[in-house]
Protein backbone atom coordinates (compact mmCIF):
# COMPACT_ATOMS: atom_id res chain seq x y z
CA UNK A 1 0.00 0.00 0.00
CA UNK A 2 1.60 3.44 -0.79
CA UNK A 3 1.53 5.75 1.88
CA UNK A 4 0.35 9.25 1.96
CA UNK A 5 2.93 11.96 0.71
CA UNK A 6 3.22 14.25 4.29
CA UNK A 7 4.22 18.11 2.76
CA UNK A 8 5.01 18.69 6.83
CA UNK A 9 7.24 21.40 7.57
CA UNK A 10 8.62 19.58 10.53
CA UNK A 11 9.21 17.42 12.10
CA UNK A 12 9.00 16.08 8.56
CA UNK A 13 8.75 12.86 5.99
CA UNK A 14 11.46 10.21 6.63
CA UNK A 15 12.90 8.06 3.79
CA UNK A 16 10.76 4.99 3.89
CA UNK A 17 13.77 2.56 3.72
CA UNK A 18 14.89 4.41 6.87
CA UNK A 19 11.84 3.65 8.78
CA UNK A 20 11.72 -0.05 7.88
CA UNK A 21 15.14 -0.76 8.96
CA UNK A 22 14.54 1.08 12.23
CA UNK A 23 11.22 -0.91 12.27
CA UNK A 24 13.81 -3.84 12.13
CA UNK A 25 15.80 -2.94 14.21
CA UNK A 26 13.86 -1.50 16.82
CA UNK A 27 14.09 -4.79 19.38
CA UNK A 28 17.44 -6.00 18.45
CA UNK A 29 20.43 -3.92 16.96
CA UNK A 30 22.97 -6.10 15.02
CA UNK A 31 22.71 -9.19 17.47
CA UNK A 32 23.22 -6.70 20.36
CA UNK A 33 20.05 -8.27 22.07
CA UNK A 34 19.05 -4.35 22.98
CA UNK A 35 17.26 -1.79 21.31
CA UNK A 36 19.26 1.68 20.56
CA UNK A 37 16.57 3.25 22.70
CA UNK A 38 18.20 1.16 25.54
CA UNK A 39 21.60 1.17 25.34
CA UNK A 40 24.37 3.51 27.25
CA UNK A 41 25.51 6.04 25.20
CA UNK A 42 29.06 5.14 26.50
CA UNK A 43 28.99 1.36 25.68
CA UNK A 44 30.76 0.25 22.71
CA UNK A 45 27.61 -0.77 20.20
CA UNK A 46 25.99 3.53 20.41
CA UNK A 47 29.86 4.87 20.49
CA UNK A 48 30.10 2.96 16.90
CA UNK A 49 26.49 4.12 15.74
CA UNK A 50 28.01 7.57 16.69
CA UNK A 51 30.95 7.83 15.31
CA UNK A 52 29.60 6.06 11.84
CA UNK A 53 27.04 8.86 11.65
CA UNK A 54 29.59 11.85 12.32
CA UNK A 55 31.73 10.22 9.53
CA UNK A 56 28.75 10.24 6.90
CA UNK A 57 27.95 13.38 7.79
CA UNK A 58 31.45 15.11 7.55
CA UNK A 59 31.74 12.81 4.02
CA UNK A 60 28.24 13.86 2.85
CA UNK A 61 28.53 17.90 3.19
CA UNK A 62 32.87 17.44 2.45
CA UNK A 63 33.32 18.83 5.77
CA UNK A 64 36.58 20.46 6.34
CA UNK A 65 38.81 18.73 9.32
CA UNK A 66 38.94 22.03 11.22
CA UNK A 67 35.52 22.00 11.61
CA UNK A 68 33.94 20.11 14.95
CA UNK A 69 30.58 18.32 14.69
CA UNK A 70 28.16 18.62 17.39
CA UNK A 71 24.83 16.58 18.24
CA UNK A 72 23.15 18.82 20.69
CA UNK A 73 19.78 18.89 21.83
CA UNK A 74 17.21 21.66 22.23
CA UNK A 75 16.56 22.34 18.35
CA UNK A 76 17.29 25.62 16.16
CA UNK A 77 15.61 27.47 18.71
CA UNK A 78 18.03 26.94 21.49
CA UNK A 79 20.77 27.16 19.52
CA UNK A 80 19.87 31.05 18.56
CA UNK A 81 20.86 31.28 22.72
CA UNK A 82 23.46 29.26 22.02
CA UNK A 83 25.44 30.63 19.86
CA UNK A 84 25.38 34.31 21.41
CA UNK A 85 26.30 32.32 24.58
CA UNK A 86 29.43 30.65 23.03
CA UNK A 87 30.51 33.72 20.19
CA UNK A 88 29.41 36.91 21.50
CA UNK A 89 32.18 36.85 23.61
CA UNK A 90 30.81 40.45 24.81
CA UNK A 91 30.34 42.35 21.78
CA UNK A 92 27.82 43.41 19.35
CA UNK A 93 26.37 40.47 16.98
CA UNK A 94 25.08 41.59 13.09
CA UNK A 95 21.50 40.53 12.07
CA UNK A 96 20.41 39.98 8.59
CA UNK A 97 16.43 39.74 9.22
CA UNK A 98 14.47 37.40 5.92
CA UNK A 99 12.01 36.17 7.64
CA UNK A 100 10.47 34.45 10.89
CA UNK A 101 13.59 32.50 12.01
CA UNK A 102 16.29 35.39 11.71
CA UNK A 103 13.60 37.49 14.08
CA UNK A 104 12.96 34.97 16.42
CA UNK A 105 17.27 34.83 16.03
CA UNK A 106 17.70 38.09 17.06
CA UNK A 107 14.77 38.99 19.21
CA UNK A 108 16.64 35.79 21.63
CA UNK A 109 20.32 36.81 21.04
CA UNK A 110 19.46 40.67 23.04
CA UNK A 111 19.33 38.28 26.00
CA UNK A 112 23.00 38.14 25.85
CA UNK A 113 24.24 40.54 23.78
CA UNK A 114 24.21 43.56 21.84
CA UNK A 115 22.10 43.33 18.46
CA UNK A 116 22.65 45.38 15.29
CA UNK A 117 20.36 44.94 12.24
CA UNK A 118 22.26 45.13 9.18
CA UNK A 119 19.63 44.44 6.99
CA UNK A 120 16.30 43.45 7.27
CA UNK A 121 13.27 42.10 4.13
CA UNK A 122 10.28 42.84 7.17
CA UNK A 123 8.70 45.93 5.26
CA UNK A 124 8.87 43.88 1.97
CA UNK A 125 6.52 41.06 3.43
CA UNK A 126 9.94 39.07 4.16
CA UNK A 127 10.02 38.20 -0.18
CA UNK A 128 13.43 39.06 -0.61
CA UNK A 129 16.63 39.14 0.35
CA UNK A 130 18.44 42.77 0.58
CA UNK A 131 21.38 42.92 -1.67
CA UNK A 132 24.44 41.99 0.39
CA UNK A 133 25.99 45.18 -1.03
CA UNK A 134 23.47 47.03 1.09
CA UNK A 135 24.40 45.57 4.37
CA UNK A 136 25.55 47.85 7.10
CA UNK A 137 28.20 46.25 9.08
CA UNK A 138 29.58 46.95 11.74
CA UNK A 139 33.16 47.20 11.62
CA UNK A 140 34.11 44.37 14.13
CA UNK A 141 30.86 42.62 15.21
CA UNK A 142 31.56 39.19 17.17
CA UNK A 143 29.93 37.32 13.87
CA UNK A 144 27.43 37.36 11.09
CA UNK A 145 23.95 35.53 11.24
CA UNK A 146 21.74 34.32 8.51
CA UNK A 147 19.10 32.04 8.19
CA UNK A 148 20.05 30.39 5.08
CA UNK A 149 16.52 28.96 4.19
CA UNK A 150 13.27 30.80 6.00
CA UNK A 151 10.89 27.65 6.50
CA UNK A 152 8.02 29.52 7.03
CA UNK A 153 8.72 32.37 4.22
CA UNK A 154 9.95 30.23 1.72
CA UNK A 155 12.62 32.38 1.42
CA UNK A 156 16.82 30.98 0.61
CA UNK A 157 19.84 32.24 -0.09
CA UNK A 158 21.24 30.59 -3.15
CA UNK A 159 24.38 31.24 -2.39
CA UNK A 160 26.43 32.32 0.56
CA UNK A 161 27.12 35.17 0.93
CA UNK A 162 31.19 35.75 1.39
CA UNK A 163 31.35 38.48 4.38
CA UNK A 164 35.34 38.85 3.18
CA UNK A 165 33.87 41.06 -0.05
CA UNK A 166 31.85 42.80 1.88
CA UNK A 167 35.06 44.35 3.83
CA UNK A 168 34.19 41.76 6.96
CA UNK A 169 36.39 39.42 8.63
CA UNK A 170 33.58 38.15 11.21
CA UNK A 171 32.69 34.93 11.53
CA UNK A 172 29.55 33.95 9.29
CA UNK A 173 26.74 32.25 11.71
CA UNK A 174 24.11 30.50 9.21
CA UNK A 175 21.09 28.70 10.61
CA UNK A 176 20.12 26.06 8.07
CA UNK A 177 18.00 23.44 9.65
CA UNK A 178 15.70 23.70 6.89
CA UNK A 179 17.62 22.86 3.61
CA UNK A 180 20.80 21.59 5.64
CA UNK A 181 21.96 18.26 2.98
CA UNK A 182 19.88 19.47 0.20
CA UNK A 183 22.87 21.62 -1.57
CA UNK A 184 26.30 21.89 -0.78
CA UNK A 185 27.83 24.55 1.33
CA UNK A 186 31.19 26.74 0.44
CA UNK A 187 32.37 26.22 4.08
CA UNK A 188 35.65 28.90 3.27
CA UNK A 189 32.71 31.34 3.68
CA UNK A 190 31.41 29.71 7.16
CA UNK A 191 32.36 29.78 10.82
CA UNK A 192 29.52 28.04 12.33
CA UNK A 193 26.28 26.17 11.12
CA UNK A 194 23.32 24.72 13.08
CA UNK A 195 20.36 23.11 12.30
CA UNK A 196 17.32 21.17 13.96
CA UNK A 197 17.34 17.10 12.24
CA UNK A 198 13.44 16.99 11.88
CA UNK A 199 13.35 18.83 8.54
CA UNK A 200 15.62 17.20 6.10
CA UNK A 201 18.03 14.60 8.45
CA UNK A 202 15.78 12.82 10.61
CA UNK A 203 13.18 12.84 13.94
CA UNK A 204 13.40 15.55 16.03
CA UNK A 205 15.25 15.55 19.08
CA UNK A 206 18.89 15.97 17.14
CA UNK A 207 20.56 19.23 16.68
CA UNK A 208 23.74 19.48 14.41
CA UNK A 209 25.96 22.16 15.03
CA UNK A 210 29.08 22.48 12.75
CA UNK A 211 32.14 24.86 13.70
CA UNK A 212 35.14 25.93 13.07
CA UNK A 213 38.08 24.65 15.86
CA UNK A 214 39.44 28.10 16.44
CA UNK A 215 36.07 30.10 17.59
CA UNK A 216 36.02 27.00 20.46
CA UNK A 217 36.56 27.61 23.76
CA UNK A 218 35.08 31.65 24.07
CA UNK A 219 31.62 30.91 25.96
CA UNK A 220 30.28 33.55 28.28
CA UNK A 221 30.54 32.52 31.82
CA UNK A 222 26.70 32.41 32.35
CA UNK A 223 26.72 29.51 29.64
CA UNK A 224 25.61 26.20 30.77
CA UNK A 225 28.36 23.44 30.62
CA UNK A 226 26.22 21.41 28.88
CA UNK A 227 25.36 23.94 26.12
CA UNK A 228 29.91 25.16 25.83
CA UNK A 229 30.50 24.42 22.42
CA UNK A 230 34.05 23.38 23.21
CA UNK A 231 32.99 21.35 26.40
CA UNK A 232 30.34 19.42 24.11
CA UNK A 233 33.09 19.03 21.80
CA UNK A 234 35.76 17.99 24.03
CA UNK A 235 33.75 15.14 25.23
CA UNK A 236 32.71 14.03 21.83
CA UNK A 237 29.16 15.13 21.90
CA UNK A 238 28.72 13.26 25.09
CA UNK A 239 29.15 15.44 27.85
CA UNK A 240 25.69 14.81 28.79
CA UNK A 241 23.43 11.63 27.98
CA UNK A 242 23.18 12.71 23.62
CA UNK A 243 19.43 11.90 21.84
CA UNK A 244 20.99 8.63 21.01
CA UNK A 245 18.24 7.08 19.06
CA UNK A 246 17.74 10.54 16.97
CA UNK A 247 21.23 10.28 16.28
CA UNK A 248 20.91 6.59 15.05
CA UNK A 249 18.00 7.35 13.24
CA UNK A 250 20.18 10.55 11.28
CA UNK A 251 22.99 8.31 11.09
CA UNK A 252 20.46 5.89 8.57
CA UNK A 253 19.27 9.15 6.95
CA UNK A 254 22.90 9.53 6.22
CA UNK A 255 24.04 6.00 4.52
CA UNK A 256 20.66 6.91 2.70
CA UNK A 257 21.96 10.21 0.99
CA UNK A 258 25.11 8.26 0.54
CA UNK A 259 23.36 5.48 -1.82
CA UNK A 260 20.80 8.46 -3.93
CA UNK A 261 21.96 8.83 -7.35
CA UNK A 262 20.77 11.63 -9.62
CA UNK A 263 22.24 12.25 -13.22
CA UNK A 264 25.59 10.46 -12.65
CA UNK A 265 25.58 12.45 -9.47
CA UNK A 266 25.75 10.49 -5.86
CA UNK A 267 25.20 12.39 -2.31
CA UNK A 268 24.72 15.49 -1.98
CA UNK A 269 25.04 16.46 -5.25
CA UNK A 270 22.15 13.97 -6.36
CA UNK A 271 19.78 15.03 -4.00
CA UNK A 272 20.79 18.98 -5.18
CA UNK A 273 19.76 18.00 -8.95
CA UNK A 274 16.73 15.84 -7.57
CA UNK A 275 15.58 19.46 -5.59
CA UNK A 276 15.81 21.74 -8.55
CA UNK A 277 13.62 19.30 -10.67
CA UNK A 278 11.14 19.34 -7.40
CA UNK A 279 10.83 23.13 -6.97
CA UNK A 280 10.88 23.81 -10.84
CA UNK A 281 8.09 21.39 -10.95
CA UNK A 282 6.21 22.98 -8.36
CA UNK A 283 6.65 26.44 -9.21
CA UNK A 284 5.71 26.23 -13.19
CA UNK A 285 2.32 24.88 -11.71
CA UNK A 286 1.73 27.98 -9.29
CA UNK A 287 3.64 30.64 -12.02
CA UNK A 288 1.43 29.06 -15.06
CA UNK A 289 -1.84 29.34 -12.85
CA UNK A 290 -3.93 32.35 -12.42
CA UNK A 291 -5.28 30.58 -9.36
CA UNK A 292 -2.20 30.23 -7.27
CA UNK A 293 0.30 32.49 -6.21
CA UNK A 294 3.42 32.52 -4.53
CA UNK A 295 4.57 36.21 -3.21
CA UNK A 296 8.51 34.99 -3.22
CA UNK A 297 10.67 36.84 -4.82
CA UNK A 298 11.67 34.46 -8.31
CA UNK A 299 15.48 34.65 -7.12
CA UNK A 300 15.00 33.62 -3.51
CA UNK A 301 12.69 31.37 -3.78
CA UNK A 302 13.06 28.25 -1.62
CA UNK A 303 13.65 24.74 -2.96
CA UNK A 304 12.69 23.19 0.18
CA UNK A 305 9.32 25.57 1.82
CA UNK A 306 7.10 26.52 -0.90
CA UNK A 307 4.29 28.71 0.64
CA UNK A 308 1.68 29.96 -2.08
CA UNK A 309 -2.04 31.30 -1.43
CA UNK A 310 -5.18 30.47 -3.69
CA UNK A 311 -6.24 33.69 -5.09
CA UNK A 312 -10.03 33.20 -3.45
CA UNK A 313 -9.09 32.23 -0.13
CA UNK A 314 -12.60 31.54 0.59
CA UNK A 315 -11.93 28.02 -0.79
CA UNK A 316 -8.78 27.04 1.51
CA UNK A 317 -10.40 24.56 3.77
CA UNK A 318 -11.91 22.61 0.73
CA UNK A 319 -8.81 23.12 -0.92
CA UNK A 320 -7.01 21.51 2.37
CA UNK A 321 -10.03 19.00 2.97
CA UNK A 322 -9.15 17.59 -0.87
CA UNK A 323 -5.81 17.45 -0.15
CA UNK A 324 -6.17 14.80 2.38
CA UNK A 325 -8.88 12.68 0.87
CA UNK A 326 -6.16 12.42 -2.01
CA UNK A 327 -3.19 11.58 0.80
CA UNK A 328 -1.74 15.26 0.14
CA UNK A 329 -0.88 15.72 3.92
CA UNK A 330 0.02 19.40 6.28
CA UNK A 331 -0.62 21.65 3.16
CA UNK A 332 -1.70 24.02 5.57
CA UNK A 333 0.67 27.21 5.83
CA UNK A 334 2.02 28.80 9.26
CA UNK A 335 -0.60 30.93 10.66
CA UNK A 336 1.95 34.14 10.54
CA UNK A 337 1.61 33.43 6.78
CA UNK A 338 -1.60 31.54 6.17
CA UNK A 339 -2.47 29.98 2.96
CA UNK A 340 -0.79 26.63 1.86
CA UNK A 341 2.74 25.15 1.99
CA UNK A 342 4.96 22.26 0.71
CA UNK A 343 8.02 21.61 2.30
CA UNK A 344 9.44 19.40 -0.32
CA UNK A 345 12.88 17.89 1.74
CA UNK A 346 15.21 15.22 0.60
CA UNK A 347 12.56 12.42 1.54
CA UNK A 348 9.82 14.07 -0.40
CA UNK A 349 9.82 11.81 -3.87
CA UNK A 350 9.05 13.19 -7.13
CA UNK A 351 6.06 11.38 -7.33
CA UNK A 352 4.81 13.20 -4.14
CA UNK A 353 5.26 16.30 -5.86
CA UNK A 354 3.96 15.30 -8.90
CA UNK A 355 0.72 14.10 -7.29
CA UNK A 356 0.24 17.47 -5.82
CA UNK A 357 0.29 19.33 -8.64
CA UNK A 358 -1.66 16.87 -10.71
CA UNK A 359 -4.29 17.77 -7.37
CA UNK A 360 -3.51 21.52 -7.71
CA UNK A 361 -4.84 21.94 -11.26
CA UNK A 362 -7.79 19.09 -10.72
CA UNK A 363 -9.29 21.75 -7.83
CA UNK A 364 -8.33 24.84 -10.00
CA UNK A 365 -10.52 23.04 -13.14
CA UNK A 366 -13.67 22.20 -10.88
CA UNK A 367 -13.12 25.89 -9.17
CA UNK A 368 -11.89 28.48 -11.29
Amino acid sequence: MTRPFNFSAGPACLPEEVLERAAAEMLDWHGSGMGVMEMSHRGKEFISIYETAEADFRELLAIPANFRILFMQGGGLAENAIVPLNLSGGKPVDFVVTGSWSDKSQKEARKYCEVNIAASSQEGGYTSIPDPSSWKLQSNPAYVHLCTNETINGVEFGLIPDLKSLGSDAPLVIDFSSHVASRTVDWSKVGLAFGGAQKNLGPAGVTIVVIREDLLGSALPICPSAFDYKTVASNSSMYNTPPTYAIYIAGLTFQWLKRQKEGGATGIAAMELRNIAKADLLYKAIDESGFYVNKVNRDCRSRMNVPFMLRDESRNEAFLNGARARGLLQLKGHKSVGGMRASIYNAMPIEGVQALVNYMREFERENA
